[in-house]
Formats: structure tokens, C-alpha cells, sequence
């Protein structure tokens, strides 16, 4: 009996019209005979949650650099918080929770070091330019499985390309994920800047606590009661004005009171400063990359800068804090 077949057929049955069935999949890049157990969208969500690019994020900054606690968010967290959100929205709408939770699981594969600084500094040096969702892309098709890749499906590939505010998923799964993304953030990185004590709980604005809530589970809950009831039984994902302006209001504070200049912030000249040291030096030594980095430089098929940009942006904050100390502070010399 083909299980995935029995799968597929449920499919039609259960999903809204709306929603992107596994057997309609545009395919991946690379032709495979399919699995008898799993939908295509399965075993999308199973390489993306093996892979070592997923294991990094849980070493990587989503808002604090490098924190001491236990319990701000890591990329990785972030990332399980936004297929939680996402996989309700999407269970709810009749949409399909594979692709969802596909898409949600690999969105910031691409993330550097250091968060956002970090993009924002590889983007400064590099010649060709560096976008976290374009890097993500470059992780499932190049990177991964030693310069194979993941060969995900298109869908899958189109949520991650597209999940920033500017991008056009092409299924409406993917828009729950682009949605979902903001919704997380904004509200763990509320807890985080209260937990460091970067806000208080009374200073977020008056107006937008009325209309969503005072606490995380609160607004969470108004957030996607609101994208539910508001993109039921259409071909869309949307909010209602009232909700979708108190949450574009709430994330332009953050933006003025903690994503930018804030005591959150205040490491970020040093995070910088590492990521162009470790770039110019690997410039300049391109024989000391590791593993399938060499392989990628003797092929001769990307410029070095490329390379050079793949390998940083795939370290975690720690491994580049080791690299730049090993490189640049001297060691105790002994001669035992």
C-alpha cells in the first residue's frame, strides 16, 4: 500500500480550495522517485529539519548579542515560533501545514552571525551584495549535503525567497509564513526587551495595547484570531485594518526603541568588526576555508568573494568570536 498516496487523496478532501496540494507540486530541480510514506512537502521539512544549517541557528542571534541567559530567543528559537504560528494559521484556513511548516522551518537558514548586524556589515563588504533570504536559497540549492543541496520543491523554495515584507509568495501558504514572521518577532523580541531590561512592560505604545493585548500570549492570540477571520474562505492572507495598523505601529517602535541604538544594540560595532576582519583575512588565505569550502574554490564556478561570504555567514556567533580570536589575539607560548 502507497501511504503517500492515501496522503495525497486526503489532501483534496480536507484542504480548502485555496490551499497548495502536495500532488500539484511544480517538482524540484533535480528529478527523485518519491517516497511511498511521505507527501513531497514532508520530505521537504524532514531535509530542512536534519540539515547542519538548521542545527547552527540555535547559535545565532536573533536580537542580543551573544546573552548570558538561557532564555532570550536564538535564531533557532525564533524559527520554532514561527512554524508554531504559522502551522495555527494554516490549520485553521485549510491550508497546507507541510509547506507551511517546510517553508517556516528553513526561512533563515541564510541568517549570519550576529544577526542582522551581521547581514547588514557581509552586505557592506561584499562585492556581489548579501540578503539573509537570498543566502537561505543559496544554503537549500548549493550549500547543504557537502554542495548538493536539499532539492526542496518549488514551493518551498518560493516561500523562502519571499517571506520579507517587500516578497510575493505565490501560494498562500507562504504568505502565512510572511505574516507569521512578523508576528513572532515582534513579540518575542517585546519579552526579550523587557527580560533585559531594554523596555518596561508600561511603555509600549497605549494605543496598539488596547487593540492587542497587554501580554505575549495575548497579542499573539489577537494577531492570528485576526489573519483567520480575515482571510477565511478567500484567496488571500490578510489582517484587518485595525489589527494590521496596531501591529505595523508596534513594530516601528521596536525599530525606534530597540532594533536601532538601543542598550540591545551595543555590541554590535564589535560583531561587525569581526565579520570584516574574518572576511578580509580569508580573502587574503583562502586555502585555510574548511571542507566542502575548498572543494567550491578548486571548482572555480563562484568568485572567491562568494565563497569567502558563504563561509562566514554560515558560522554561529561563538564559532566566529573563536575563528577571530585564534587569528588575531596571540596565545601563551609553552615550551613543554
Amino acid at each position: 500500500m502507497d501511504l503517500r498516496i492515501l496522503q495525497e487523496e486526503r489532501e483534496f478532501q480536507i484542504l480548502s480550495k485555496y490551499g497548495t496540494k502536495s500532488r500539484e507540486t511544480k517538482g524540484r530541480t533535480k528529478s527523485e522517485k518519491q517516497c511511498d510514506i511521505r507527501t513531497e512537502f514532508q520530505r521537504d521539512r524532514d531535509r530542512i529539519l536534519h540539515c547542519k544549517a538548521f542545527r547552527r541557528l540555535k547559535h545565532k542571534t536573533q536580537v542580543f548579542i551573544s546573552p548570558e541567559g538561557d532564555h532570550y530567543r536564538t535564531r533557532l528559537t525564533h524559527t520554532l515560533e514561527v512554524a508554531q504560528i504559522a502551522r495555527t494559521i494554516s490549520r485553521a484556513l485549510g491550508l497546507n501545514e507541510d509547506l507551511t511548516e517546510a517553508i517556516s522551518l528553513a526561512h533563515d537558514l541564510g541568517h549570519t552571525p550576529f544577526g542582522h548586524a551581521g547581514e547588514a556589515i557581509l552586505h557592506e563588504v561584499c562585492p556581489m551584495g548579501f540578503k539573509h533570504y537570498e543566502q537561505s536559497i543559496r544554503v537549500v540549492e548549493i550549500l547543504e549535503h557537502d554542495g548538493k543541496g536539499l532539492n526542496l520543491t518549488w514551493e518551498v523554495k518560493d516561500g523562502i525567497q519571499n517571506h520579507p515584507t517587500k516578497g510575493k509568495p505565490n501560494t498562500l501558504e507562504g504568505k502565512v509564513v510572511q505574516l507569521a514572521d512578523k508576528i513572532a518577532y515582534i513579540n518575542h523580541d517585546i519579552d526579550d526587551a523587557i527580560r533585559g531590561g531594554v523596555l518596561g512592560e508600561q511603555e509600549l505604545p497605549e494605543s496598539c495595547v488596547e487593540i492587542i493585548g497587554t501580554t505575549s500570549g495575548q497579542r499573539i492570540n489577537t494577531m492570528i484570531r485576526d489573519v483567520v477571520l480575515s482571510s477565511l474562505h478567500k484567496p488571500t492572507i490578510c489582517m484587518s485594518e485595525r489589527v494590521k495598523n496596531a501591529m505595523i505601529t508596534l513594530r516601528q517602535y521596536m525599530f525606534d526603541h530597540v532594533y536601532v541604538g538601543s542598550r540591545a544594540k551595543e555590541q554590535e560595532q564589535k560583531a561587525q568588526h569581526i565579520i570584516v576582519q574574518l572576511y578580509e583575512y580569508f580573502i587574503k588565505n583562502p586555502h585555510l576555508l574548511q571542507g566542502e569550502f575548498q572543494h567550491m574554490i578548486q571548482a572555480q564556478k563562484e568568485p572567491i568573494e562568494q565563497i569567502v561570504c558563504d563561509y562566514i555567514a554560515g558560522m554561529t556567533d561563538r564559532y566566529a568570536i573563536n575563528i577571530f580570536c585564534k587569528i588575531y589575539l596571540p596565545t601563551s607560548w609553552n615550551i613543554y
